[in-house]
């Protein structure tokens, strides 16, 4: 996903502006000299860091006021909220500065969401908005300053090295690093870019590598998205408490469509939700619930249902008082939109699968993944049912020695005992150089008979870990067909013959 930032010049001043007759000049001053000022201000020819004395003396009618660092925060909280209603995962980098991860194909386009965005500020009252969008958080706001008031400056797709390459070495935040490379003859961030790597983490440091990341176009870290504002939970209190649970789940039935009514006014959806009940104005039981998709109301009440069944709460003296619905994962409804081609899964399985989740505990229902490997057994990965978590392994990369498409169709729990043989009788095995020492001819799989082999293919050997004596493993494996049509993936370790897996 590309960057989205959001840039209103002179914050500081925003708030002074406000208690001030329109045209008034102002600046705002920090440790005595301008640290923002006005447009009225920056007519008169007053600029950031002036000193006091210089810059009234440019603007006599000047009102100088004291940078309080809490009150910007507090008015740039009305413009993170504003942002969120339009898209989640706003990351506020200083008042006056934020980022998004933009998902832009809700708007139509990159710069049709920044317009969205523009208006929607505009509308609170910021006129001065600036916006950028590129590959990197660092690229769009150089394009954010590089913008017009109320536009939006859009970096083409892989073009972030070349649009900061020409840009001043002032725009680094480091008057240090600055002045030092200025002195070496680079000022622009292009020429600073073309020093090797290494020879810049030697000569200025981790603070200077992480510039030098910066100047050629990468992001030393991904946009981190803020917290939930907690007016995003819903609450249901019960008077007088109610001691059944399914009076309960009937009664939170509106509050469960408010709560994800409110969640896609803000255009997004909740994955995992975490549900608390009071009993005595105590929370009596509390447990984060997942889903596959996303939660809807009739879901929400199934889950109050089962988790006040499962605990056994309710019955005389033990009424309930509230019921909770907490947000802990949301998404955009753009990364839930419907496939293009096929709908999802029946809501009807996920709602019965999510009901055995709830009897056998969260952990006894489970769903498996593929990842990265070189055996069938190691390329599954499985996590309990409505976990959202990425595999441990990569599917892309290097995996030498890896079984060729297709996949077999059953993977066994544990490997069976098998036996391959050659025309003499003869155990087949697989020497040093990876060749086998003769043709198979028969294989047998456990208590199955004996039967011809139709075709064979391999060996494929793995060492594996050989740097951990404790685990190493070397191992050939091989593809056979008996004349019966059985398909087999077989492997031999230490002269003993194994079947892993069986295709159909």
């Amino acid at each position: 996903m590309r960057t989205l930032v959001v840039w209103c010049p002179d914050w500081p001043v925003m708030a002074e502006l406000a208690e001030q007759p329109e045209g008034t000049p102002v600046a705002v001053l920090s440790a005595g000299t301008v640290l923002a000022c006005s447009p009225g201000a920056r007519a008169d020819g007053v600029r950031r860091g002036m000193r006091r004395r210089d810059a009234q003396s440019r603007s006599p009618e000047l009102v100088v006021a004291e940078h309080r660092p809490e009150a910007d925060a507090r008015a740039f909280e009305e413009v993170l909220v504003a942002v969120e209603e339009l898209t989640a995962g706003v990351s506020p980098l200083r008042p006056g500065l934020c980022a998004i991860r933009l998902s832009s194909r809700f708007y139509g386009g990159e710069a049709e969401a920044a317009a969205v965005v523009a208006e929607r500020l505009v509308a609170l009252g910021v006129w001065d908005v600036r916006l950028g969008v590129a590959d990197t958080l660092f690229a769009a706001e150089q394009a954010a300053r590089r913008a017009a008031a109320q536009d939006c400056l859009v970096v083409p797709e892989g073009q972030a090295r070349a649009f900061v390459a020409d840009l001043p070495i002032d725009v680094l935040e480091d008057a240090e690093l600055v002045s030092l490379l200025r002195r070496l003859g680079l000022t622009t961030l292009g020429a600073f870019a073309s020093l090797p790597a290494s020879d810049v983490l030697t000569r200025f440091g981790s603070q200077g590598a992480v510039l030098h990341r910066l100047a050629q176009g990468l992001d030393p870290a991904p946009v981190s998205r803020r917290d939930l504002p907690p007016e995003l939970e819903r609450q249901v209190v019960f008077e007088p408490a109610l001691e059944s649970s399914e009076t309960v789940a009937f009664s939170v039935r509106a509050a469960a469509d408010a709560f994800v009514a409110r969640l896609a006014d803000r255009g997004v959806v909740c994955t995992a939700v975490r549900i608390e009940a009071d009993v005595d104005q105590v929370v009596a039981s509390s447990r984060t619930w997942r889903h596959p998709r996303w939660f809807g109301g009739a879901d929400l009440v199934d889950r109050v249902r089962w988790q006040l069944e499962g605990a056994a709460l309710g019955g005389p003296g033990r009424g309930i008082d509230a019921v909770r619905f907490v947000p802990e994962t949301t998404e955009t409804v753009a990364d839930h939109a419907d496939p293009l081609f096929g709908p999802r899964p029946d809501e009807r399985v996920e709602r019965a699968v999510a009901r055995v989740q709830s009897m056998v505990g969260h952990e006894g229902v489970v769903q498996v993944r593929v990842q990265g490997g070189r055996s069938p057994a190691d390329r599954r990965a499985a996590s309990p049912w409505g976990e959202q978590t990425d595999p441990q392994r990569a599917r892309q990369g290097p995996w030498p020695a890896s079984i060729p498409a297709p996949a077999p169709a059953v993977v066994f729990p544990v490997p069976r005992a098998a036996r391959v043989v050659g025309a003499s009788g003869q155990v087949v095995g697989v020497d040093g150089r990876g060749a086998v020492t003769c043709e198979p001819t028969r294989v047998r799989v456990e208590e199955e008979g004996w039967q011809p082999v139709a075709s064979w293919a391999g060996p494929w050997p793995v060492d594996e870990r050989w740097w951990d004596e404790a685990s190493a493993r070397r191992v050939a494996r091989f593809q056979v067909v008996g004349v019966n049509g059985t398909a087999w993936l077989m492997l031999v370790e230490n002269g003993q013959w194994w079947t892993e897996a069986r295709y159909d």
